[in-house]
């Protein structure tokens, strides 16, 4: 839990940026019968049975000391998936990076093996020189930043039936591009010293 409340604690390096990752899903549903549009005195209306439309995995990026994120909606989330998603990160988002901090939760897939299953040996060594991994503690999964963006992108675009991922994909993007030109952030303020006074059970107890 310290080792990532003080990653939080470094100054901004864009030679070294601070990037949380997370994962979430969401269901696409269609309809069956043609929804009633919103009118004045009237609220929008929908059946309650619905057609399931396969889930998508959404990768959340989140740099909270720039204000930027990135969303990368995949099919799955295999131990395939997530090494495209971390080579994209080095190569297209931060390319002039020296390293890039993880901040992400210990998941079997969020693991240098996945790598290795996905790249030639050479490949995968070269992607894991450019990243520090910080992994949250079992049960401490909301320390990690990037928690936060799937709440904000649910409430914001996404608590409607989504049909496709054509269309949850135009969604994500949009929502993205507007968060990003806002440069919105995450105001964190919990601390390694927060945590020795709220979270005291946690640590053992000595008798000096």
């Amino acid at each position: 839990m310290e080792d990532v409340l003080e990653v939080y604690t470094r100054p901004y390096d864009a030679q070294h940026p601070l990037v949380c990752m997370d994962e979430t899903s969401k269901q696409q549903i269609m309809e069956v019968r043609q929804p009633v549009e919103q009118a004045p005195g009237r609220e929008y209306r929908y059946d309650a049975q619905y057609k399931r439309n396969g889930v998508s995995n959404l990768f959340m990026f989140l740099a909270p000391l720039e204000g930027w994120r990135h969303v990368k909606v995949t099919d799955r989330r295999t131990k395939i998936d997530w090494p495209v998603a971390m080579r994209e990160l080095v190569d297209e988002h931060f390319p002039k990076a020296k390293t890039i901090t993880v901040v992400m939760d210990n998941l079997n897939t969020h693991s240098p093996c996945s790598l290795y299953e996905a790249f030639a040996p050479v490949e995968a060594r070269r992607i894991l020189n450019r990243l520090e991994i910080h992994y949250t503690p079992k049960h401490g999964r909301w320390l990690n930043m990037a928690e936060i963006e799937p709440s904000v992108l649910g409430r914001q675009s996404l608590s409607r039936r989504i049909p496709d991922q054509d269309q949850l994909r135009r969604e994500v993007t949009a929502w993205k591009n507007d968060r990003n030109e806002k440069l919105a952030t995450v105001d964190w303020r919990f601390t390694t010293d927060d945590a020795q006074i709220k979270l005291k059970r946690l640590y053992p107890s000595f008798n000096v």
